[in-house]
């Protein structure tokens, strides 16, 4: 019990002190799951992170799910979950309650402004954290320039293509290492 409880109350101060949505949330799920708890190491993350943006559904909910169900099975994604919601339901519903009569101001039109300003640096850190954790030799970086290069250039390709199209390129390179036999090692 204590352990689930521990799960909700890290998500819950993930899911209170980030702005941002899941790409801000990485960086302090990375220090909350890896540095501070120990429950997984910085690679295990990055996988769940990555697996979390190809499902349907809120990137930093899904995280939660697989870093809780690794903690403590189907209770602990539960856990994670409500933890990560919970702060956000509240504040919405307290900033739908009461913004609309104070976007008009320009002191509150600033501070959104400057929301925004930090979202965008929590993001350029989780690109950071998840480019040392997945981009480790020459393949890794040709697959990640391909990648960026169609998706800025070729918008219009589905991000599920994409994924897929690595993942393909992923197995394939895996498949054709020298001493390879075919017997999935590791």
């Amino acid at each position: 019990m204590r352990v689930l409880w521990e799960l909700f109350l890290s998500f819950a101060k993930v899911g209170a002190f980030t702005f941002g949505g899941g790409y801000a949330m990485l960086p302090i799920i990375q220090k909350e799951a890896v540095e501070r708890r120990g429950w997984l190491r910085g690679e295990e993350v990055a996988d769940y992170f990555a697996v979390a943006q190809c499902l349907p559904g809120i990137i930093s909910v899904n995280t939660a799910t697989f870093i809780g169900h690794q903690v403590k099975g189907k209770a602990g994604s539960a856990a994670a979950c409500l933890g990560l919601v919970m702060p956000s339901f509240v504040f919405i519903t307290l900033i739908a309650a009461t913004l609309q009569n104070f976007l008009q101001y320009p002191l509150v039109q600033r501070a959104l402004f400057g929301v925004q300003i930090v979202v965008c640096a929590l993001i350029a850190q989780a690109v950071i954290t998840m480019w040392k954790a997945a981009v480790k030799d020459l393949f890794g970086l040709g697959v990640y320039l391909v990648t960026l290069a169609l998706a800025l250039f070729f918008s219009h390709i589905p991000i599920a293509i994409l994924v897929v199209a690595a993942v393909g390129a992923g197995i394939a390179a895996d498949a054709l290492k020298p001493g390879r036999t075919g017997e999935g090692e590791r």
